[in-house]
């Protein structure tokens, strides 16, 4: 079948620095049309756009044609933005590291990989309206080749919208039996019957073409609903435990870091109703209202048997004892249950002052510290630094196959330090470690980076452009040294603690991710 319309894909971007083919845009087209007809053009960036790309943007025209209801609307133009895979590369040096060290690949190919993964997002976005009766998910495959797969009930028209891609043989589309849509309403049906969360306690798993039930927590693995619930969902479905039996929870302790601004990644002591003290780090700044400042964390460090008490957190508790934040009054500020293992809490009395940037600075972006550690090679061409937070990225919308980076704060005093122990165990340097998103099947996001006690709430982020993704909240069981390149550990989402949190709060406090830091009280917006 025939159709009258036109795609034009722009940038065809050769990476200047590394050599490498950055990943530009396609056609896209319902299933049953002819493929589009491909011309290549470069699109210059407006003059006084913010936004406009340093490298290509890639435009789908819709021309005449277009179903009605069906994607495009005819005459509209929707753009994709590819950044040069060098740009991509030069911003992401742990994670090049972390790809050519894993995957015994050079620089250009790690690139390239790096390139792929940011178009991957906007990418699954469109397929997902262009092709809802056949788009069945999309991940990365490092292990192959740092292969782009695509699935899809109808191979064919997927594949032929895909072919103009200048990686187009690093993609692959593969067939399934159920489209990402199907498997998405049944989630919703399952998550019903059973008085549960859709993408917290049932969700998609995209490269199984299933749905799964997690167990444990808010559905019993006895629950006697469950087996007839799985049966009658329509598609493929399996149940299993959200958190294995042999997965420590990682719990206390950042280090060093006594100045303003408030940044995630830094060592929060918090002492125990017993006497003992623990510890977290923190993860991003939230705000709430107007300008209300917070600070994310993990849940389980102030949210527990110990902490019947209010909390309040320190930096540095041994001395110089830094006040911090204080456990929040308000009910659906903090939780402790796997994804919503999170604490969202206010300063303490006169904290602000102590973290926040000084008065009359003319930038005041929300900052993740990116400290260098001996394991992490790809720290030598840059070294430590903070990394601005621009936004977030939602759990629906991350990957499998990712490349991301983790900060945490836990450590083990050497003989006669005076500093408290998170059982991080003895050799651990706390900082970045950058690693691969492994799966989603937990109800967060699975990771293969190194963790230890002590980095609970820690920071999940991409490196290239600062997108938050989630916190640590729990994994593989270890101590001392980074020794073992297969340990897996565990995030909370975001954007799944928000949609919690704002939830649970009635939408009262309006709380979203902060992209610039906390300022001090005189100079932020009065509350009204």
């Amino acid at each position: 079948m025939r159709f009258g319309r036109r795609v034009m894909v722009a940038g065809v971007v050769t990476a200047c620095a590394l050599g490498a083919t950055a990943v530009a845009g396609m056609p896209f087209g319902d299933a049953g049309r002819t493929p589009a007809t491909l011309t290549a053009e470069r699109i210059p960036a407006s003059p006084g756009d913010d936004a406009a790309p340093t490298g290509a943007q890639v435009r789908a025209d819709s021309g005449r044609g277009s179903r009605p209801g069906g994607g495009a609307t005819p005459g509209a133009a929707a753009t994709l933005r590819a950044r040069p895979a060098a740009e991509v590369a030069a911003g992401s040096p742990a994670s090049v590291s972390y790809l050519r060290d894993r995957y015994r690949i050079d620089a250009d190919e790690a690139a390239r990989r790096l390139a792929l993964q940011e178009l991957s997002a906007p990418l699954a976005a469109r397929l997902a309206t262009e092709f809802p009766a056949a788009y069945g998910g999309m991940w990365l495959d490092q292990a192959a080749g740092g292969v782009l797969t695509v699935a899809a009930t109808g191979v064919e028209p997927v594949r032929a919208a895909l072919a103009g891609m200048p990686d187009a043989a690093r993609v692959r589309v593969v067939p399934v039996r159920h489209p990402l849509r199907q498997l998405t309403e049944a989630a919703t049906r399952l998550a019903s019957t059973l008085d549960a969360t859709v993408g917290a306690d049932v969700l998609v798993d995209e490269r199984a073409n299933e749905v799964v039930v997690l167990t444990g927590d808010r559905i019993a693995a006895d629950d006697p609903r469950l087996a007839g619930a799985l049966r009658a969902a329509g598609v493929p479905t399996r149940a299993q435990a959200r958190i294995a039996g042999t997965v420590v929870q990682k719990a206390c302790d950042p280090r060093y870091c006594a100045q303003a601004p408030m940044r995630g990644g830094i060592r929060l002591d918090v002492p125990r109703d017993d006497d003992t003290v623990g510890g977290c780090t923190t993860g991003f700044n939230v705000v709430g209202g107007l300008r209300d400042p917070y600070v994310l964390t993990a849940g389980h460090c102030v949210v527990g048997g110990r902490h019947q008490l209010v909390d309040r957190t320190w930096h540095q508790f041994l001395g110089p004892k830094v006040p911090v934040n204080v456990e929040s009054s308000r009910p659906g500020l903090a939780e402790n249950a796997y994804p919503y293992d999170y604490a969202i809490m206010p300063y303490q009395a006169g904290a602000i002052g102590l973290w926040a940037y000084p008065a009359g600075a003319t930038q005041v972006p929300s900052l993740v510290n990116y400290w260098c550690v001996p394991d992490s090679t790809g720290c030598a061409t840059r070294g430590s630094r903070d990394v601005a937070i621009t936004g977030h990225v939602p759990w629906s919308a991350i990957q499998t196959g990712w490349v991301v980076c983790a900060t945490g704060a836990a450590y083990t005093p050497k003989a006669g330090e005076q500093y408290v122990d998170s059982g991080a165990g003895a050799g651990y340097v706390p900082g970045t470690r950058c690693g691969e998103i492994i799966g989603k099947t937990s109800g967060g996001i699975d990771v293969r980076i190194c963790a230890r006690p002590g980095d609970s709430g820690g920071p999940l982020f991409t490196e290239a452009d600062g997108k938050a993704l989630g916190i640590l909240s729990h994994g593989d069981p270890g101590q001392g040294p980074c020794t073992n390149p297969n340990e897996r550990n565990s995030y909370a989402p975001v954007s799944t603690i928000l949609d919690r949190a704002n939830a649970r709060t009635d939408g009262t406090l309006r709380l979203r991710m902060a992209t610039q830091g906390p300022v001090p009280p005189l100079t932020r917006p009065a509350i009204r």
